[in-house]
């Protein structure tokens, strides 16, 4: 009696045994199949085809796989990839921009340490434009007495030749030369000012609208 349930318990735990080793060698020739598909294939040979049209292999590639475009072949002679034909003209071209982007990249940079933002740019432009335009109403006041005083100057030189008086006083001379030289260097003063003003606010503009671009 106890061997047949010896016999019975023995043939359980082999069943049971056989059962789990299937699970555990179901799960590795799974995970090994996937593996294998996932795999990429590697590159073996390196083909490449000539201005006549003739397939030159090679197992490494050369400045000629580069020039005329090239695949790469697996074990199985199969296309895994392809590379277009170098340009020269291309390259220099991608080349010259991205050494734009690069200036432009180091601009702006330098634009945020500047500035920061828009808010602060536009008020540093305010500043400066109102600083420039305090600049230009301080000399057309001037100007304006300058002109003044030549008018004064001019009557009463024709007052000396109304009299008839042949001969203008020195003095009156200096005054009016000097008057003279003092309108046109403040009128150059002006339009210099002008120019100031005009062209802090297209710098200005262009910054503001830099920084824009970036927030």
């Amino acid at each position: 009696m106890n061997n047949r349930v010896n016999c019975q318990t023995l043939v359980k735990r082999y069943k049971h045994f056989s059962h789990f080793s299937m699970i555990i060698l179901s799960f590795f020739f799974g995970f090994t199949a996937t593996h294998a598909a996932t795999e990429q294939p590697r590159a073996v040979w390196y083909r490449y085809y000539d201005q006549k049209g003739i397939a030159n292999i090679s197992s490494s590639v050369t400045p000629a796989h580069i020039r005329y475009g090239y695949e790469a072949l697996d074990r199985n002679m199969q296309v895994i990839k392809r590379s277009k034909p170098y340009n020269v003209e291309a390259d220099l071209r991608q080349s010259s921009q991205r050494q734009a982007a690069a200036r432009q990249r180091e601009q702006d940079l330098k634009l945020k340490r500047a500035y920061g933002n828009t808010a602060i740019a536009t008020e540093k432009q305010n500043q400066a434009l109102l600083g420039i335009k305090k600049q230009i109403m301080v000399q057309q006041d001037q100007l304006k007495q300058l002109q003044s005083d030549r008018i004064l100057f001019k009557r009463q030189e024709m007052e000396y030749l109304r009299k008839g008086e042949t001969t203008i006083p020195q003095r009156l001379k200096d005054q009016l030369k000097q008057n003279e030289q003092n309108i046109d260097d403040m009128k150059q003063n002006l339009t210099a000012l002008q120019n100031n003003y005009r062209s802090t606010q297209e710098h200005y503009s262009n910054i503001i609208s830099r920084l824009k671009a970036l927030e």
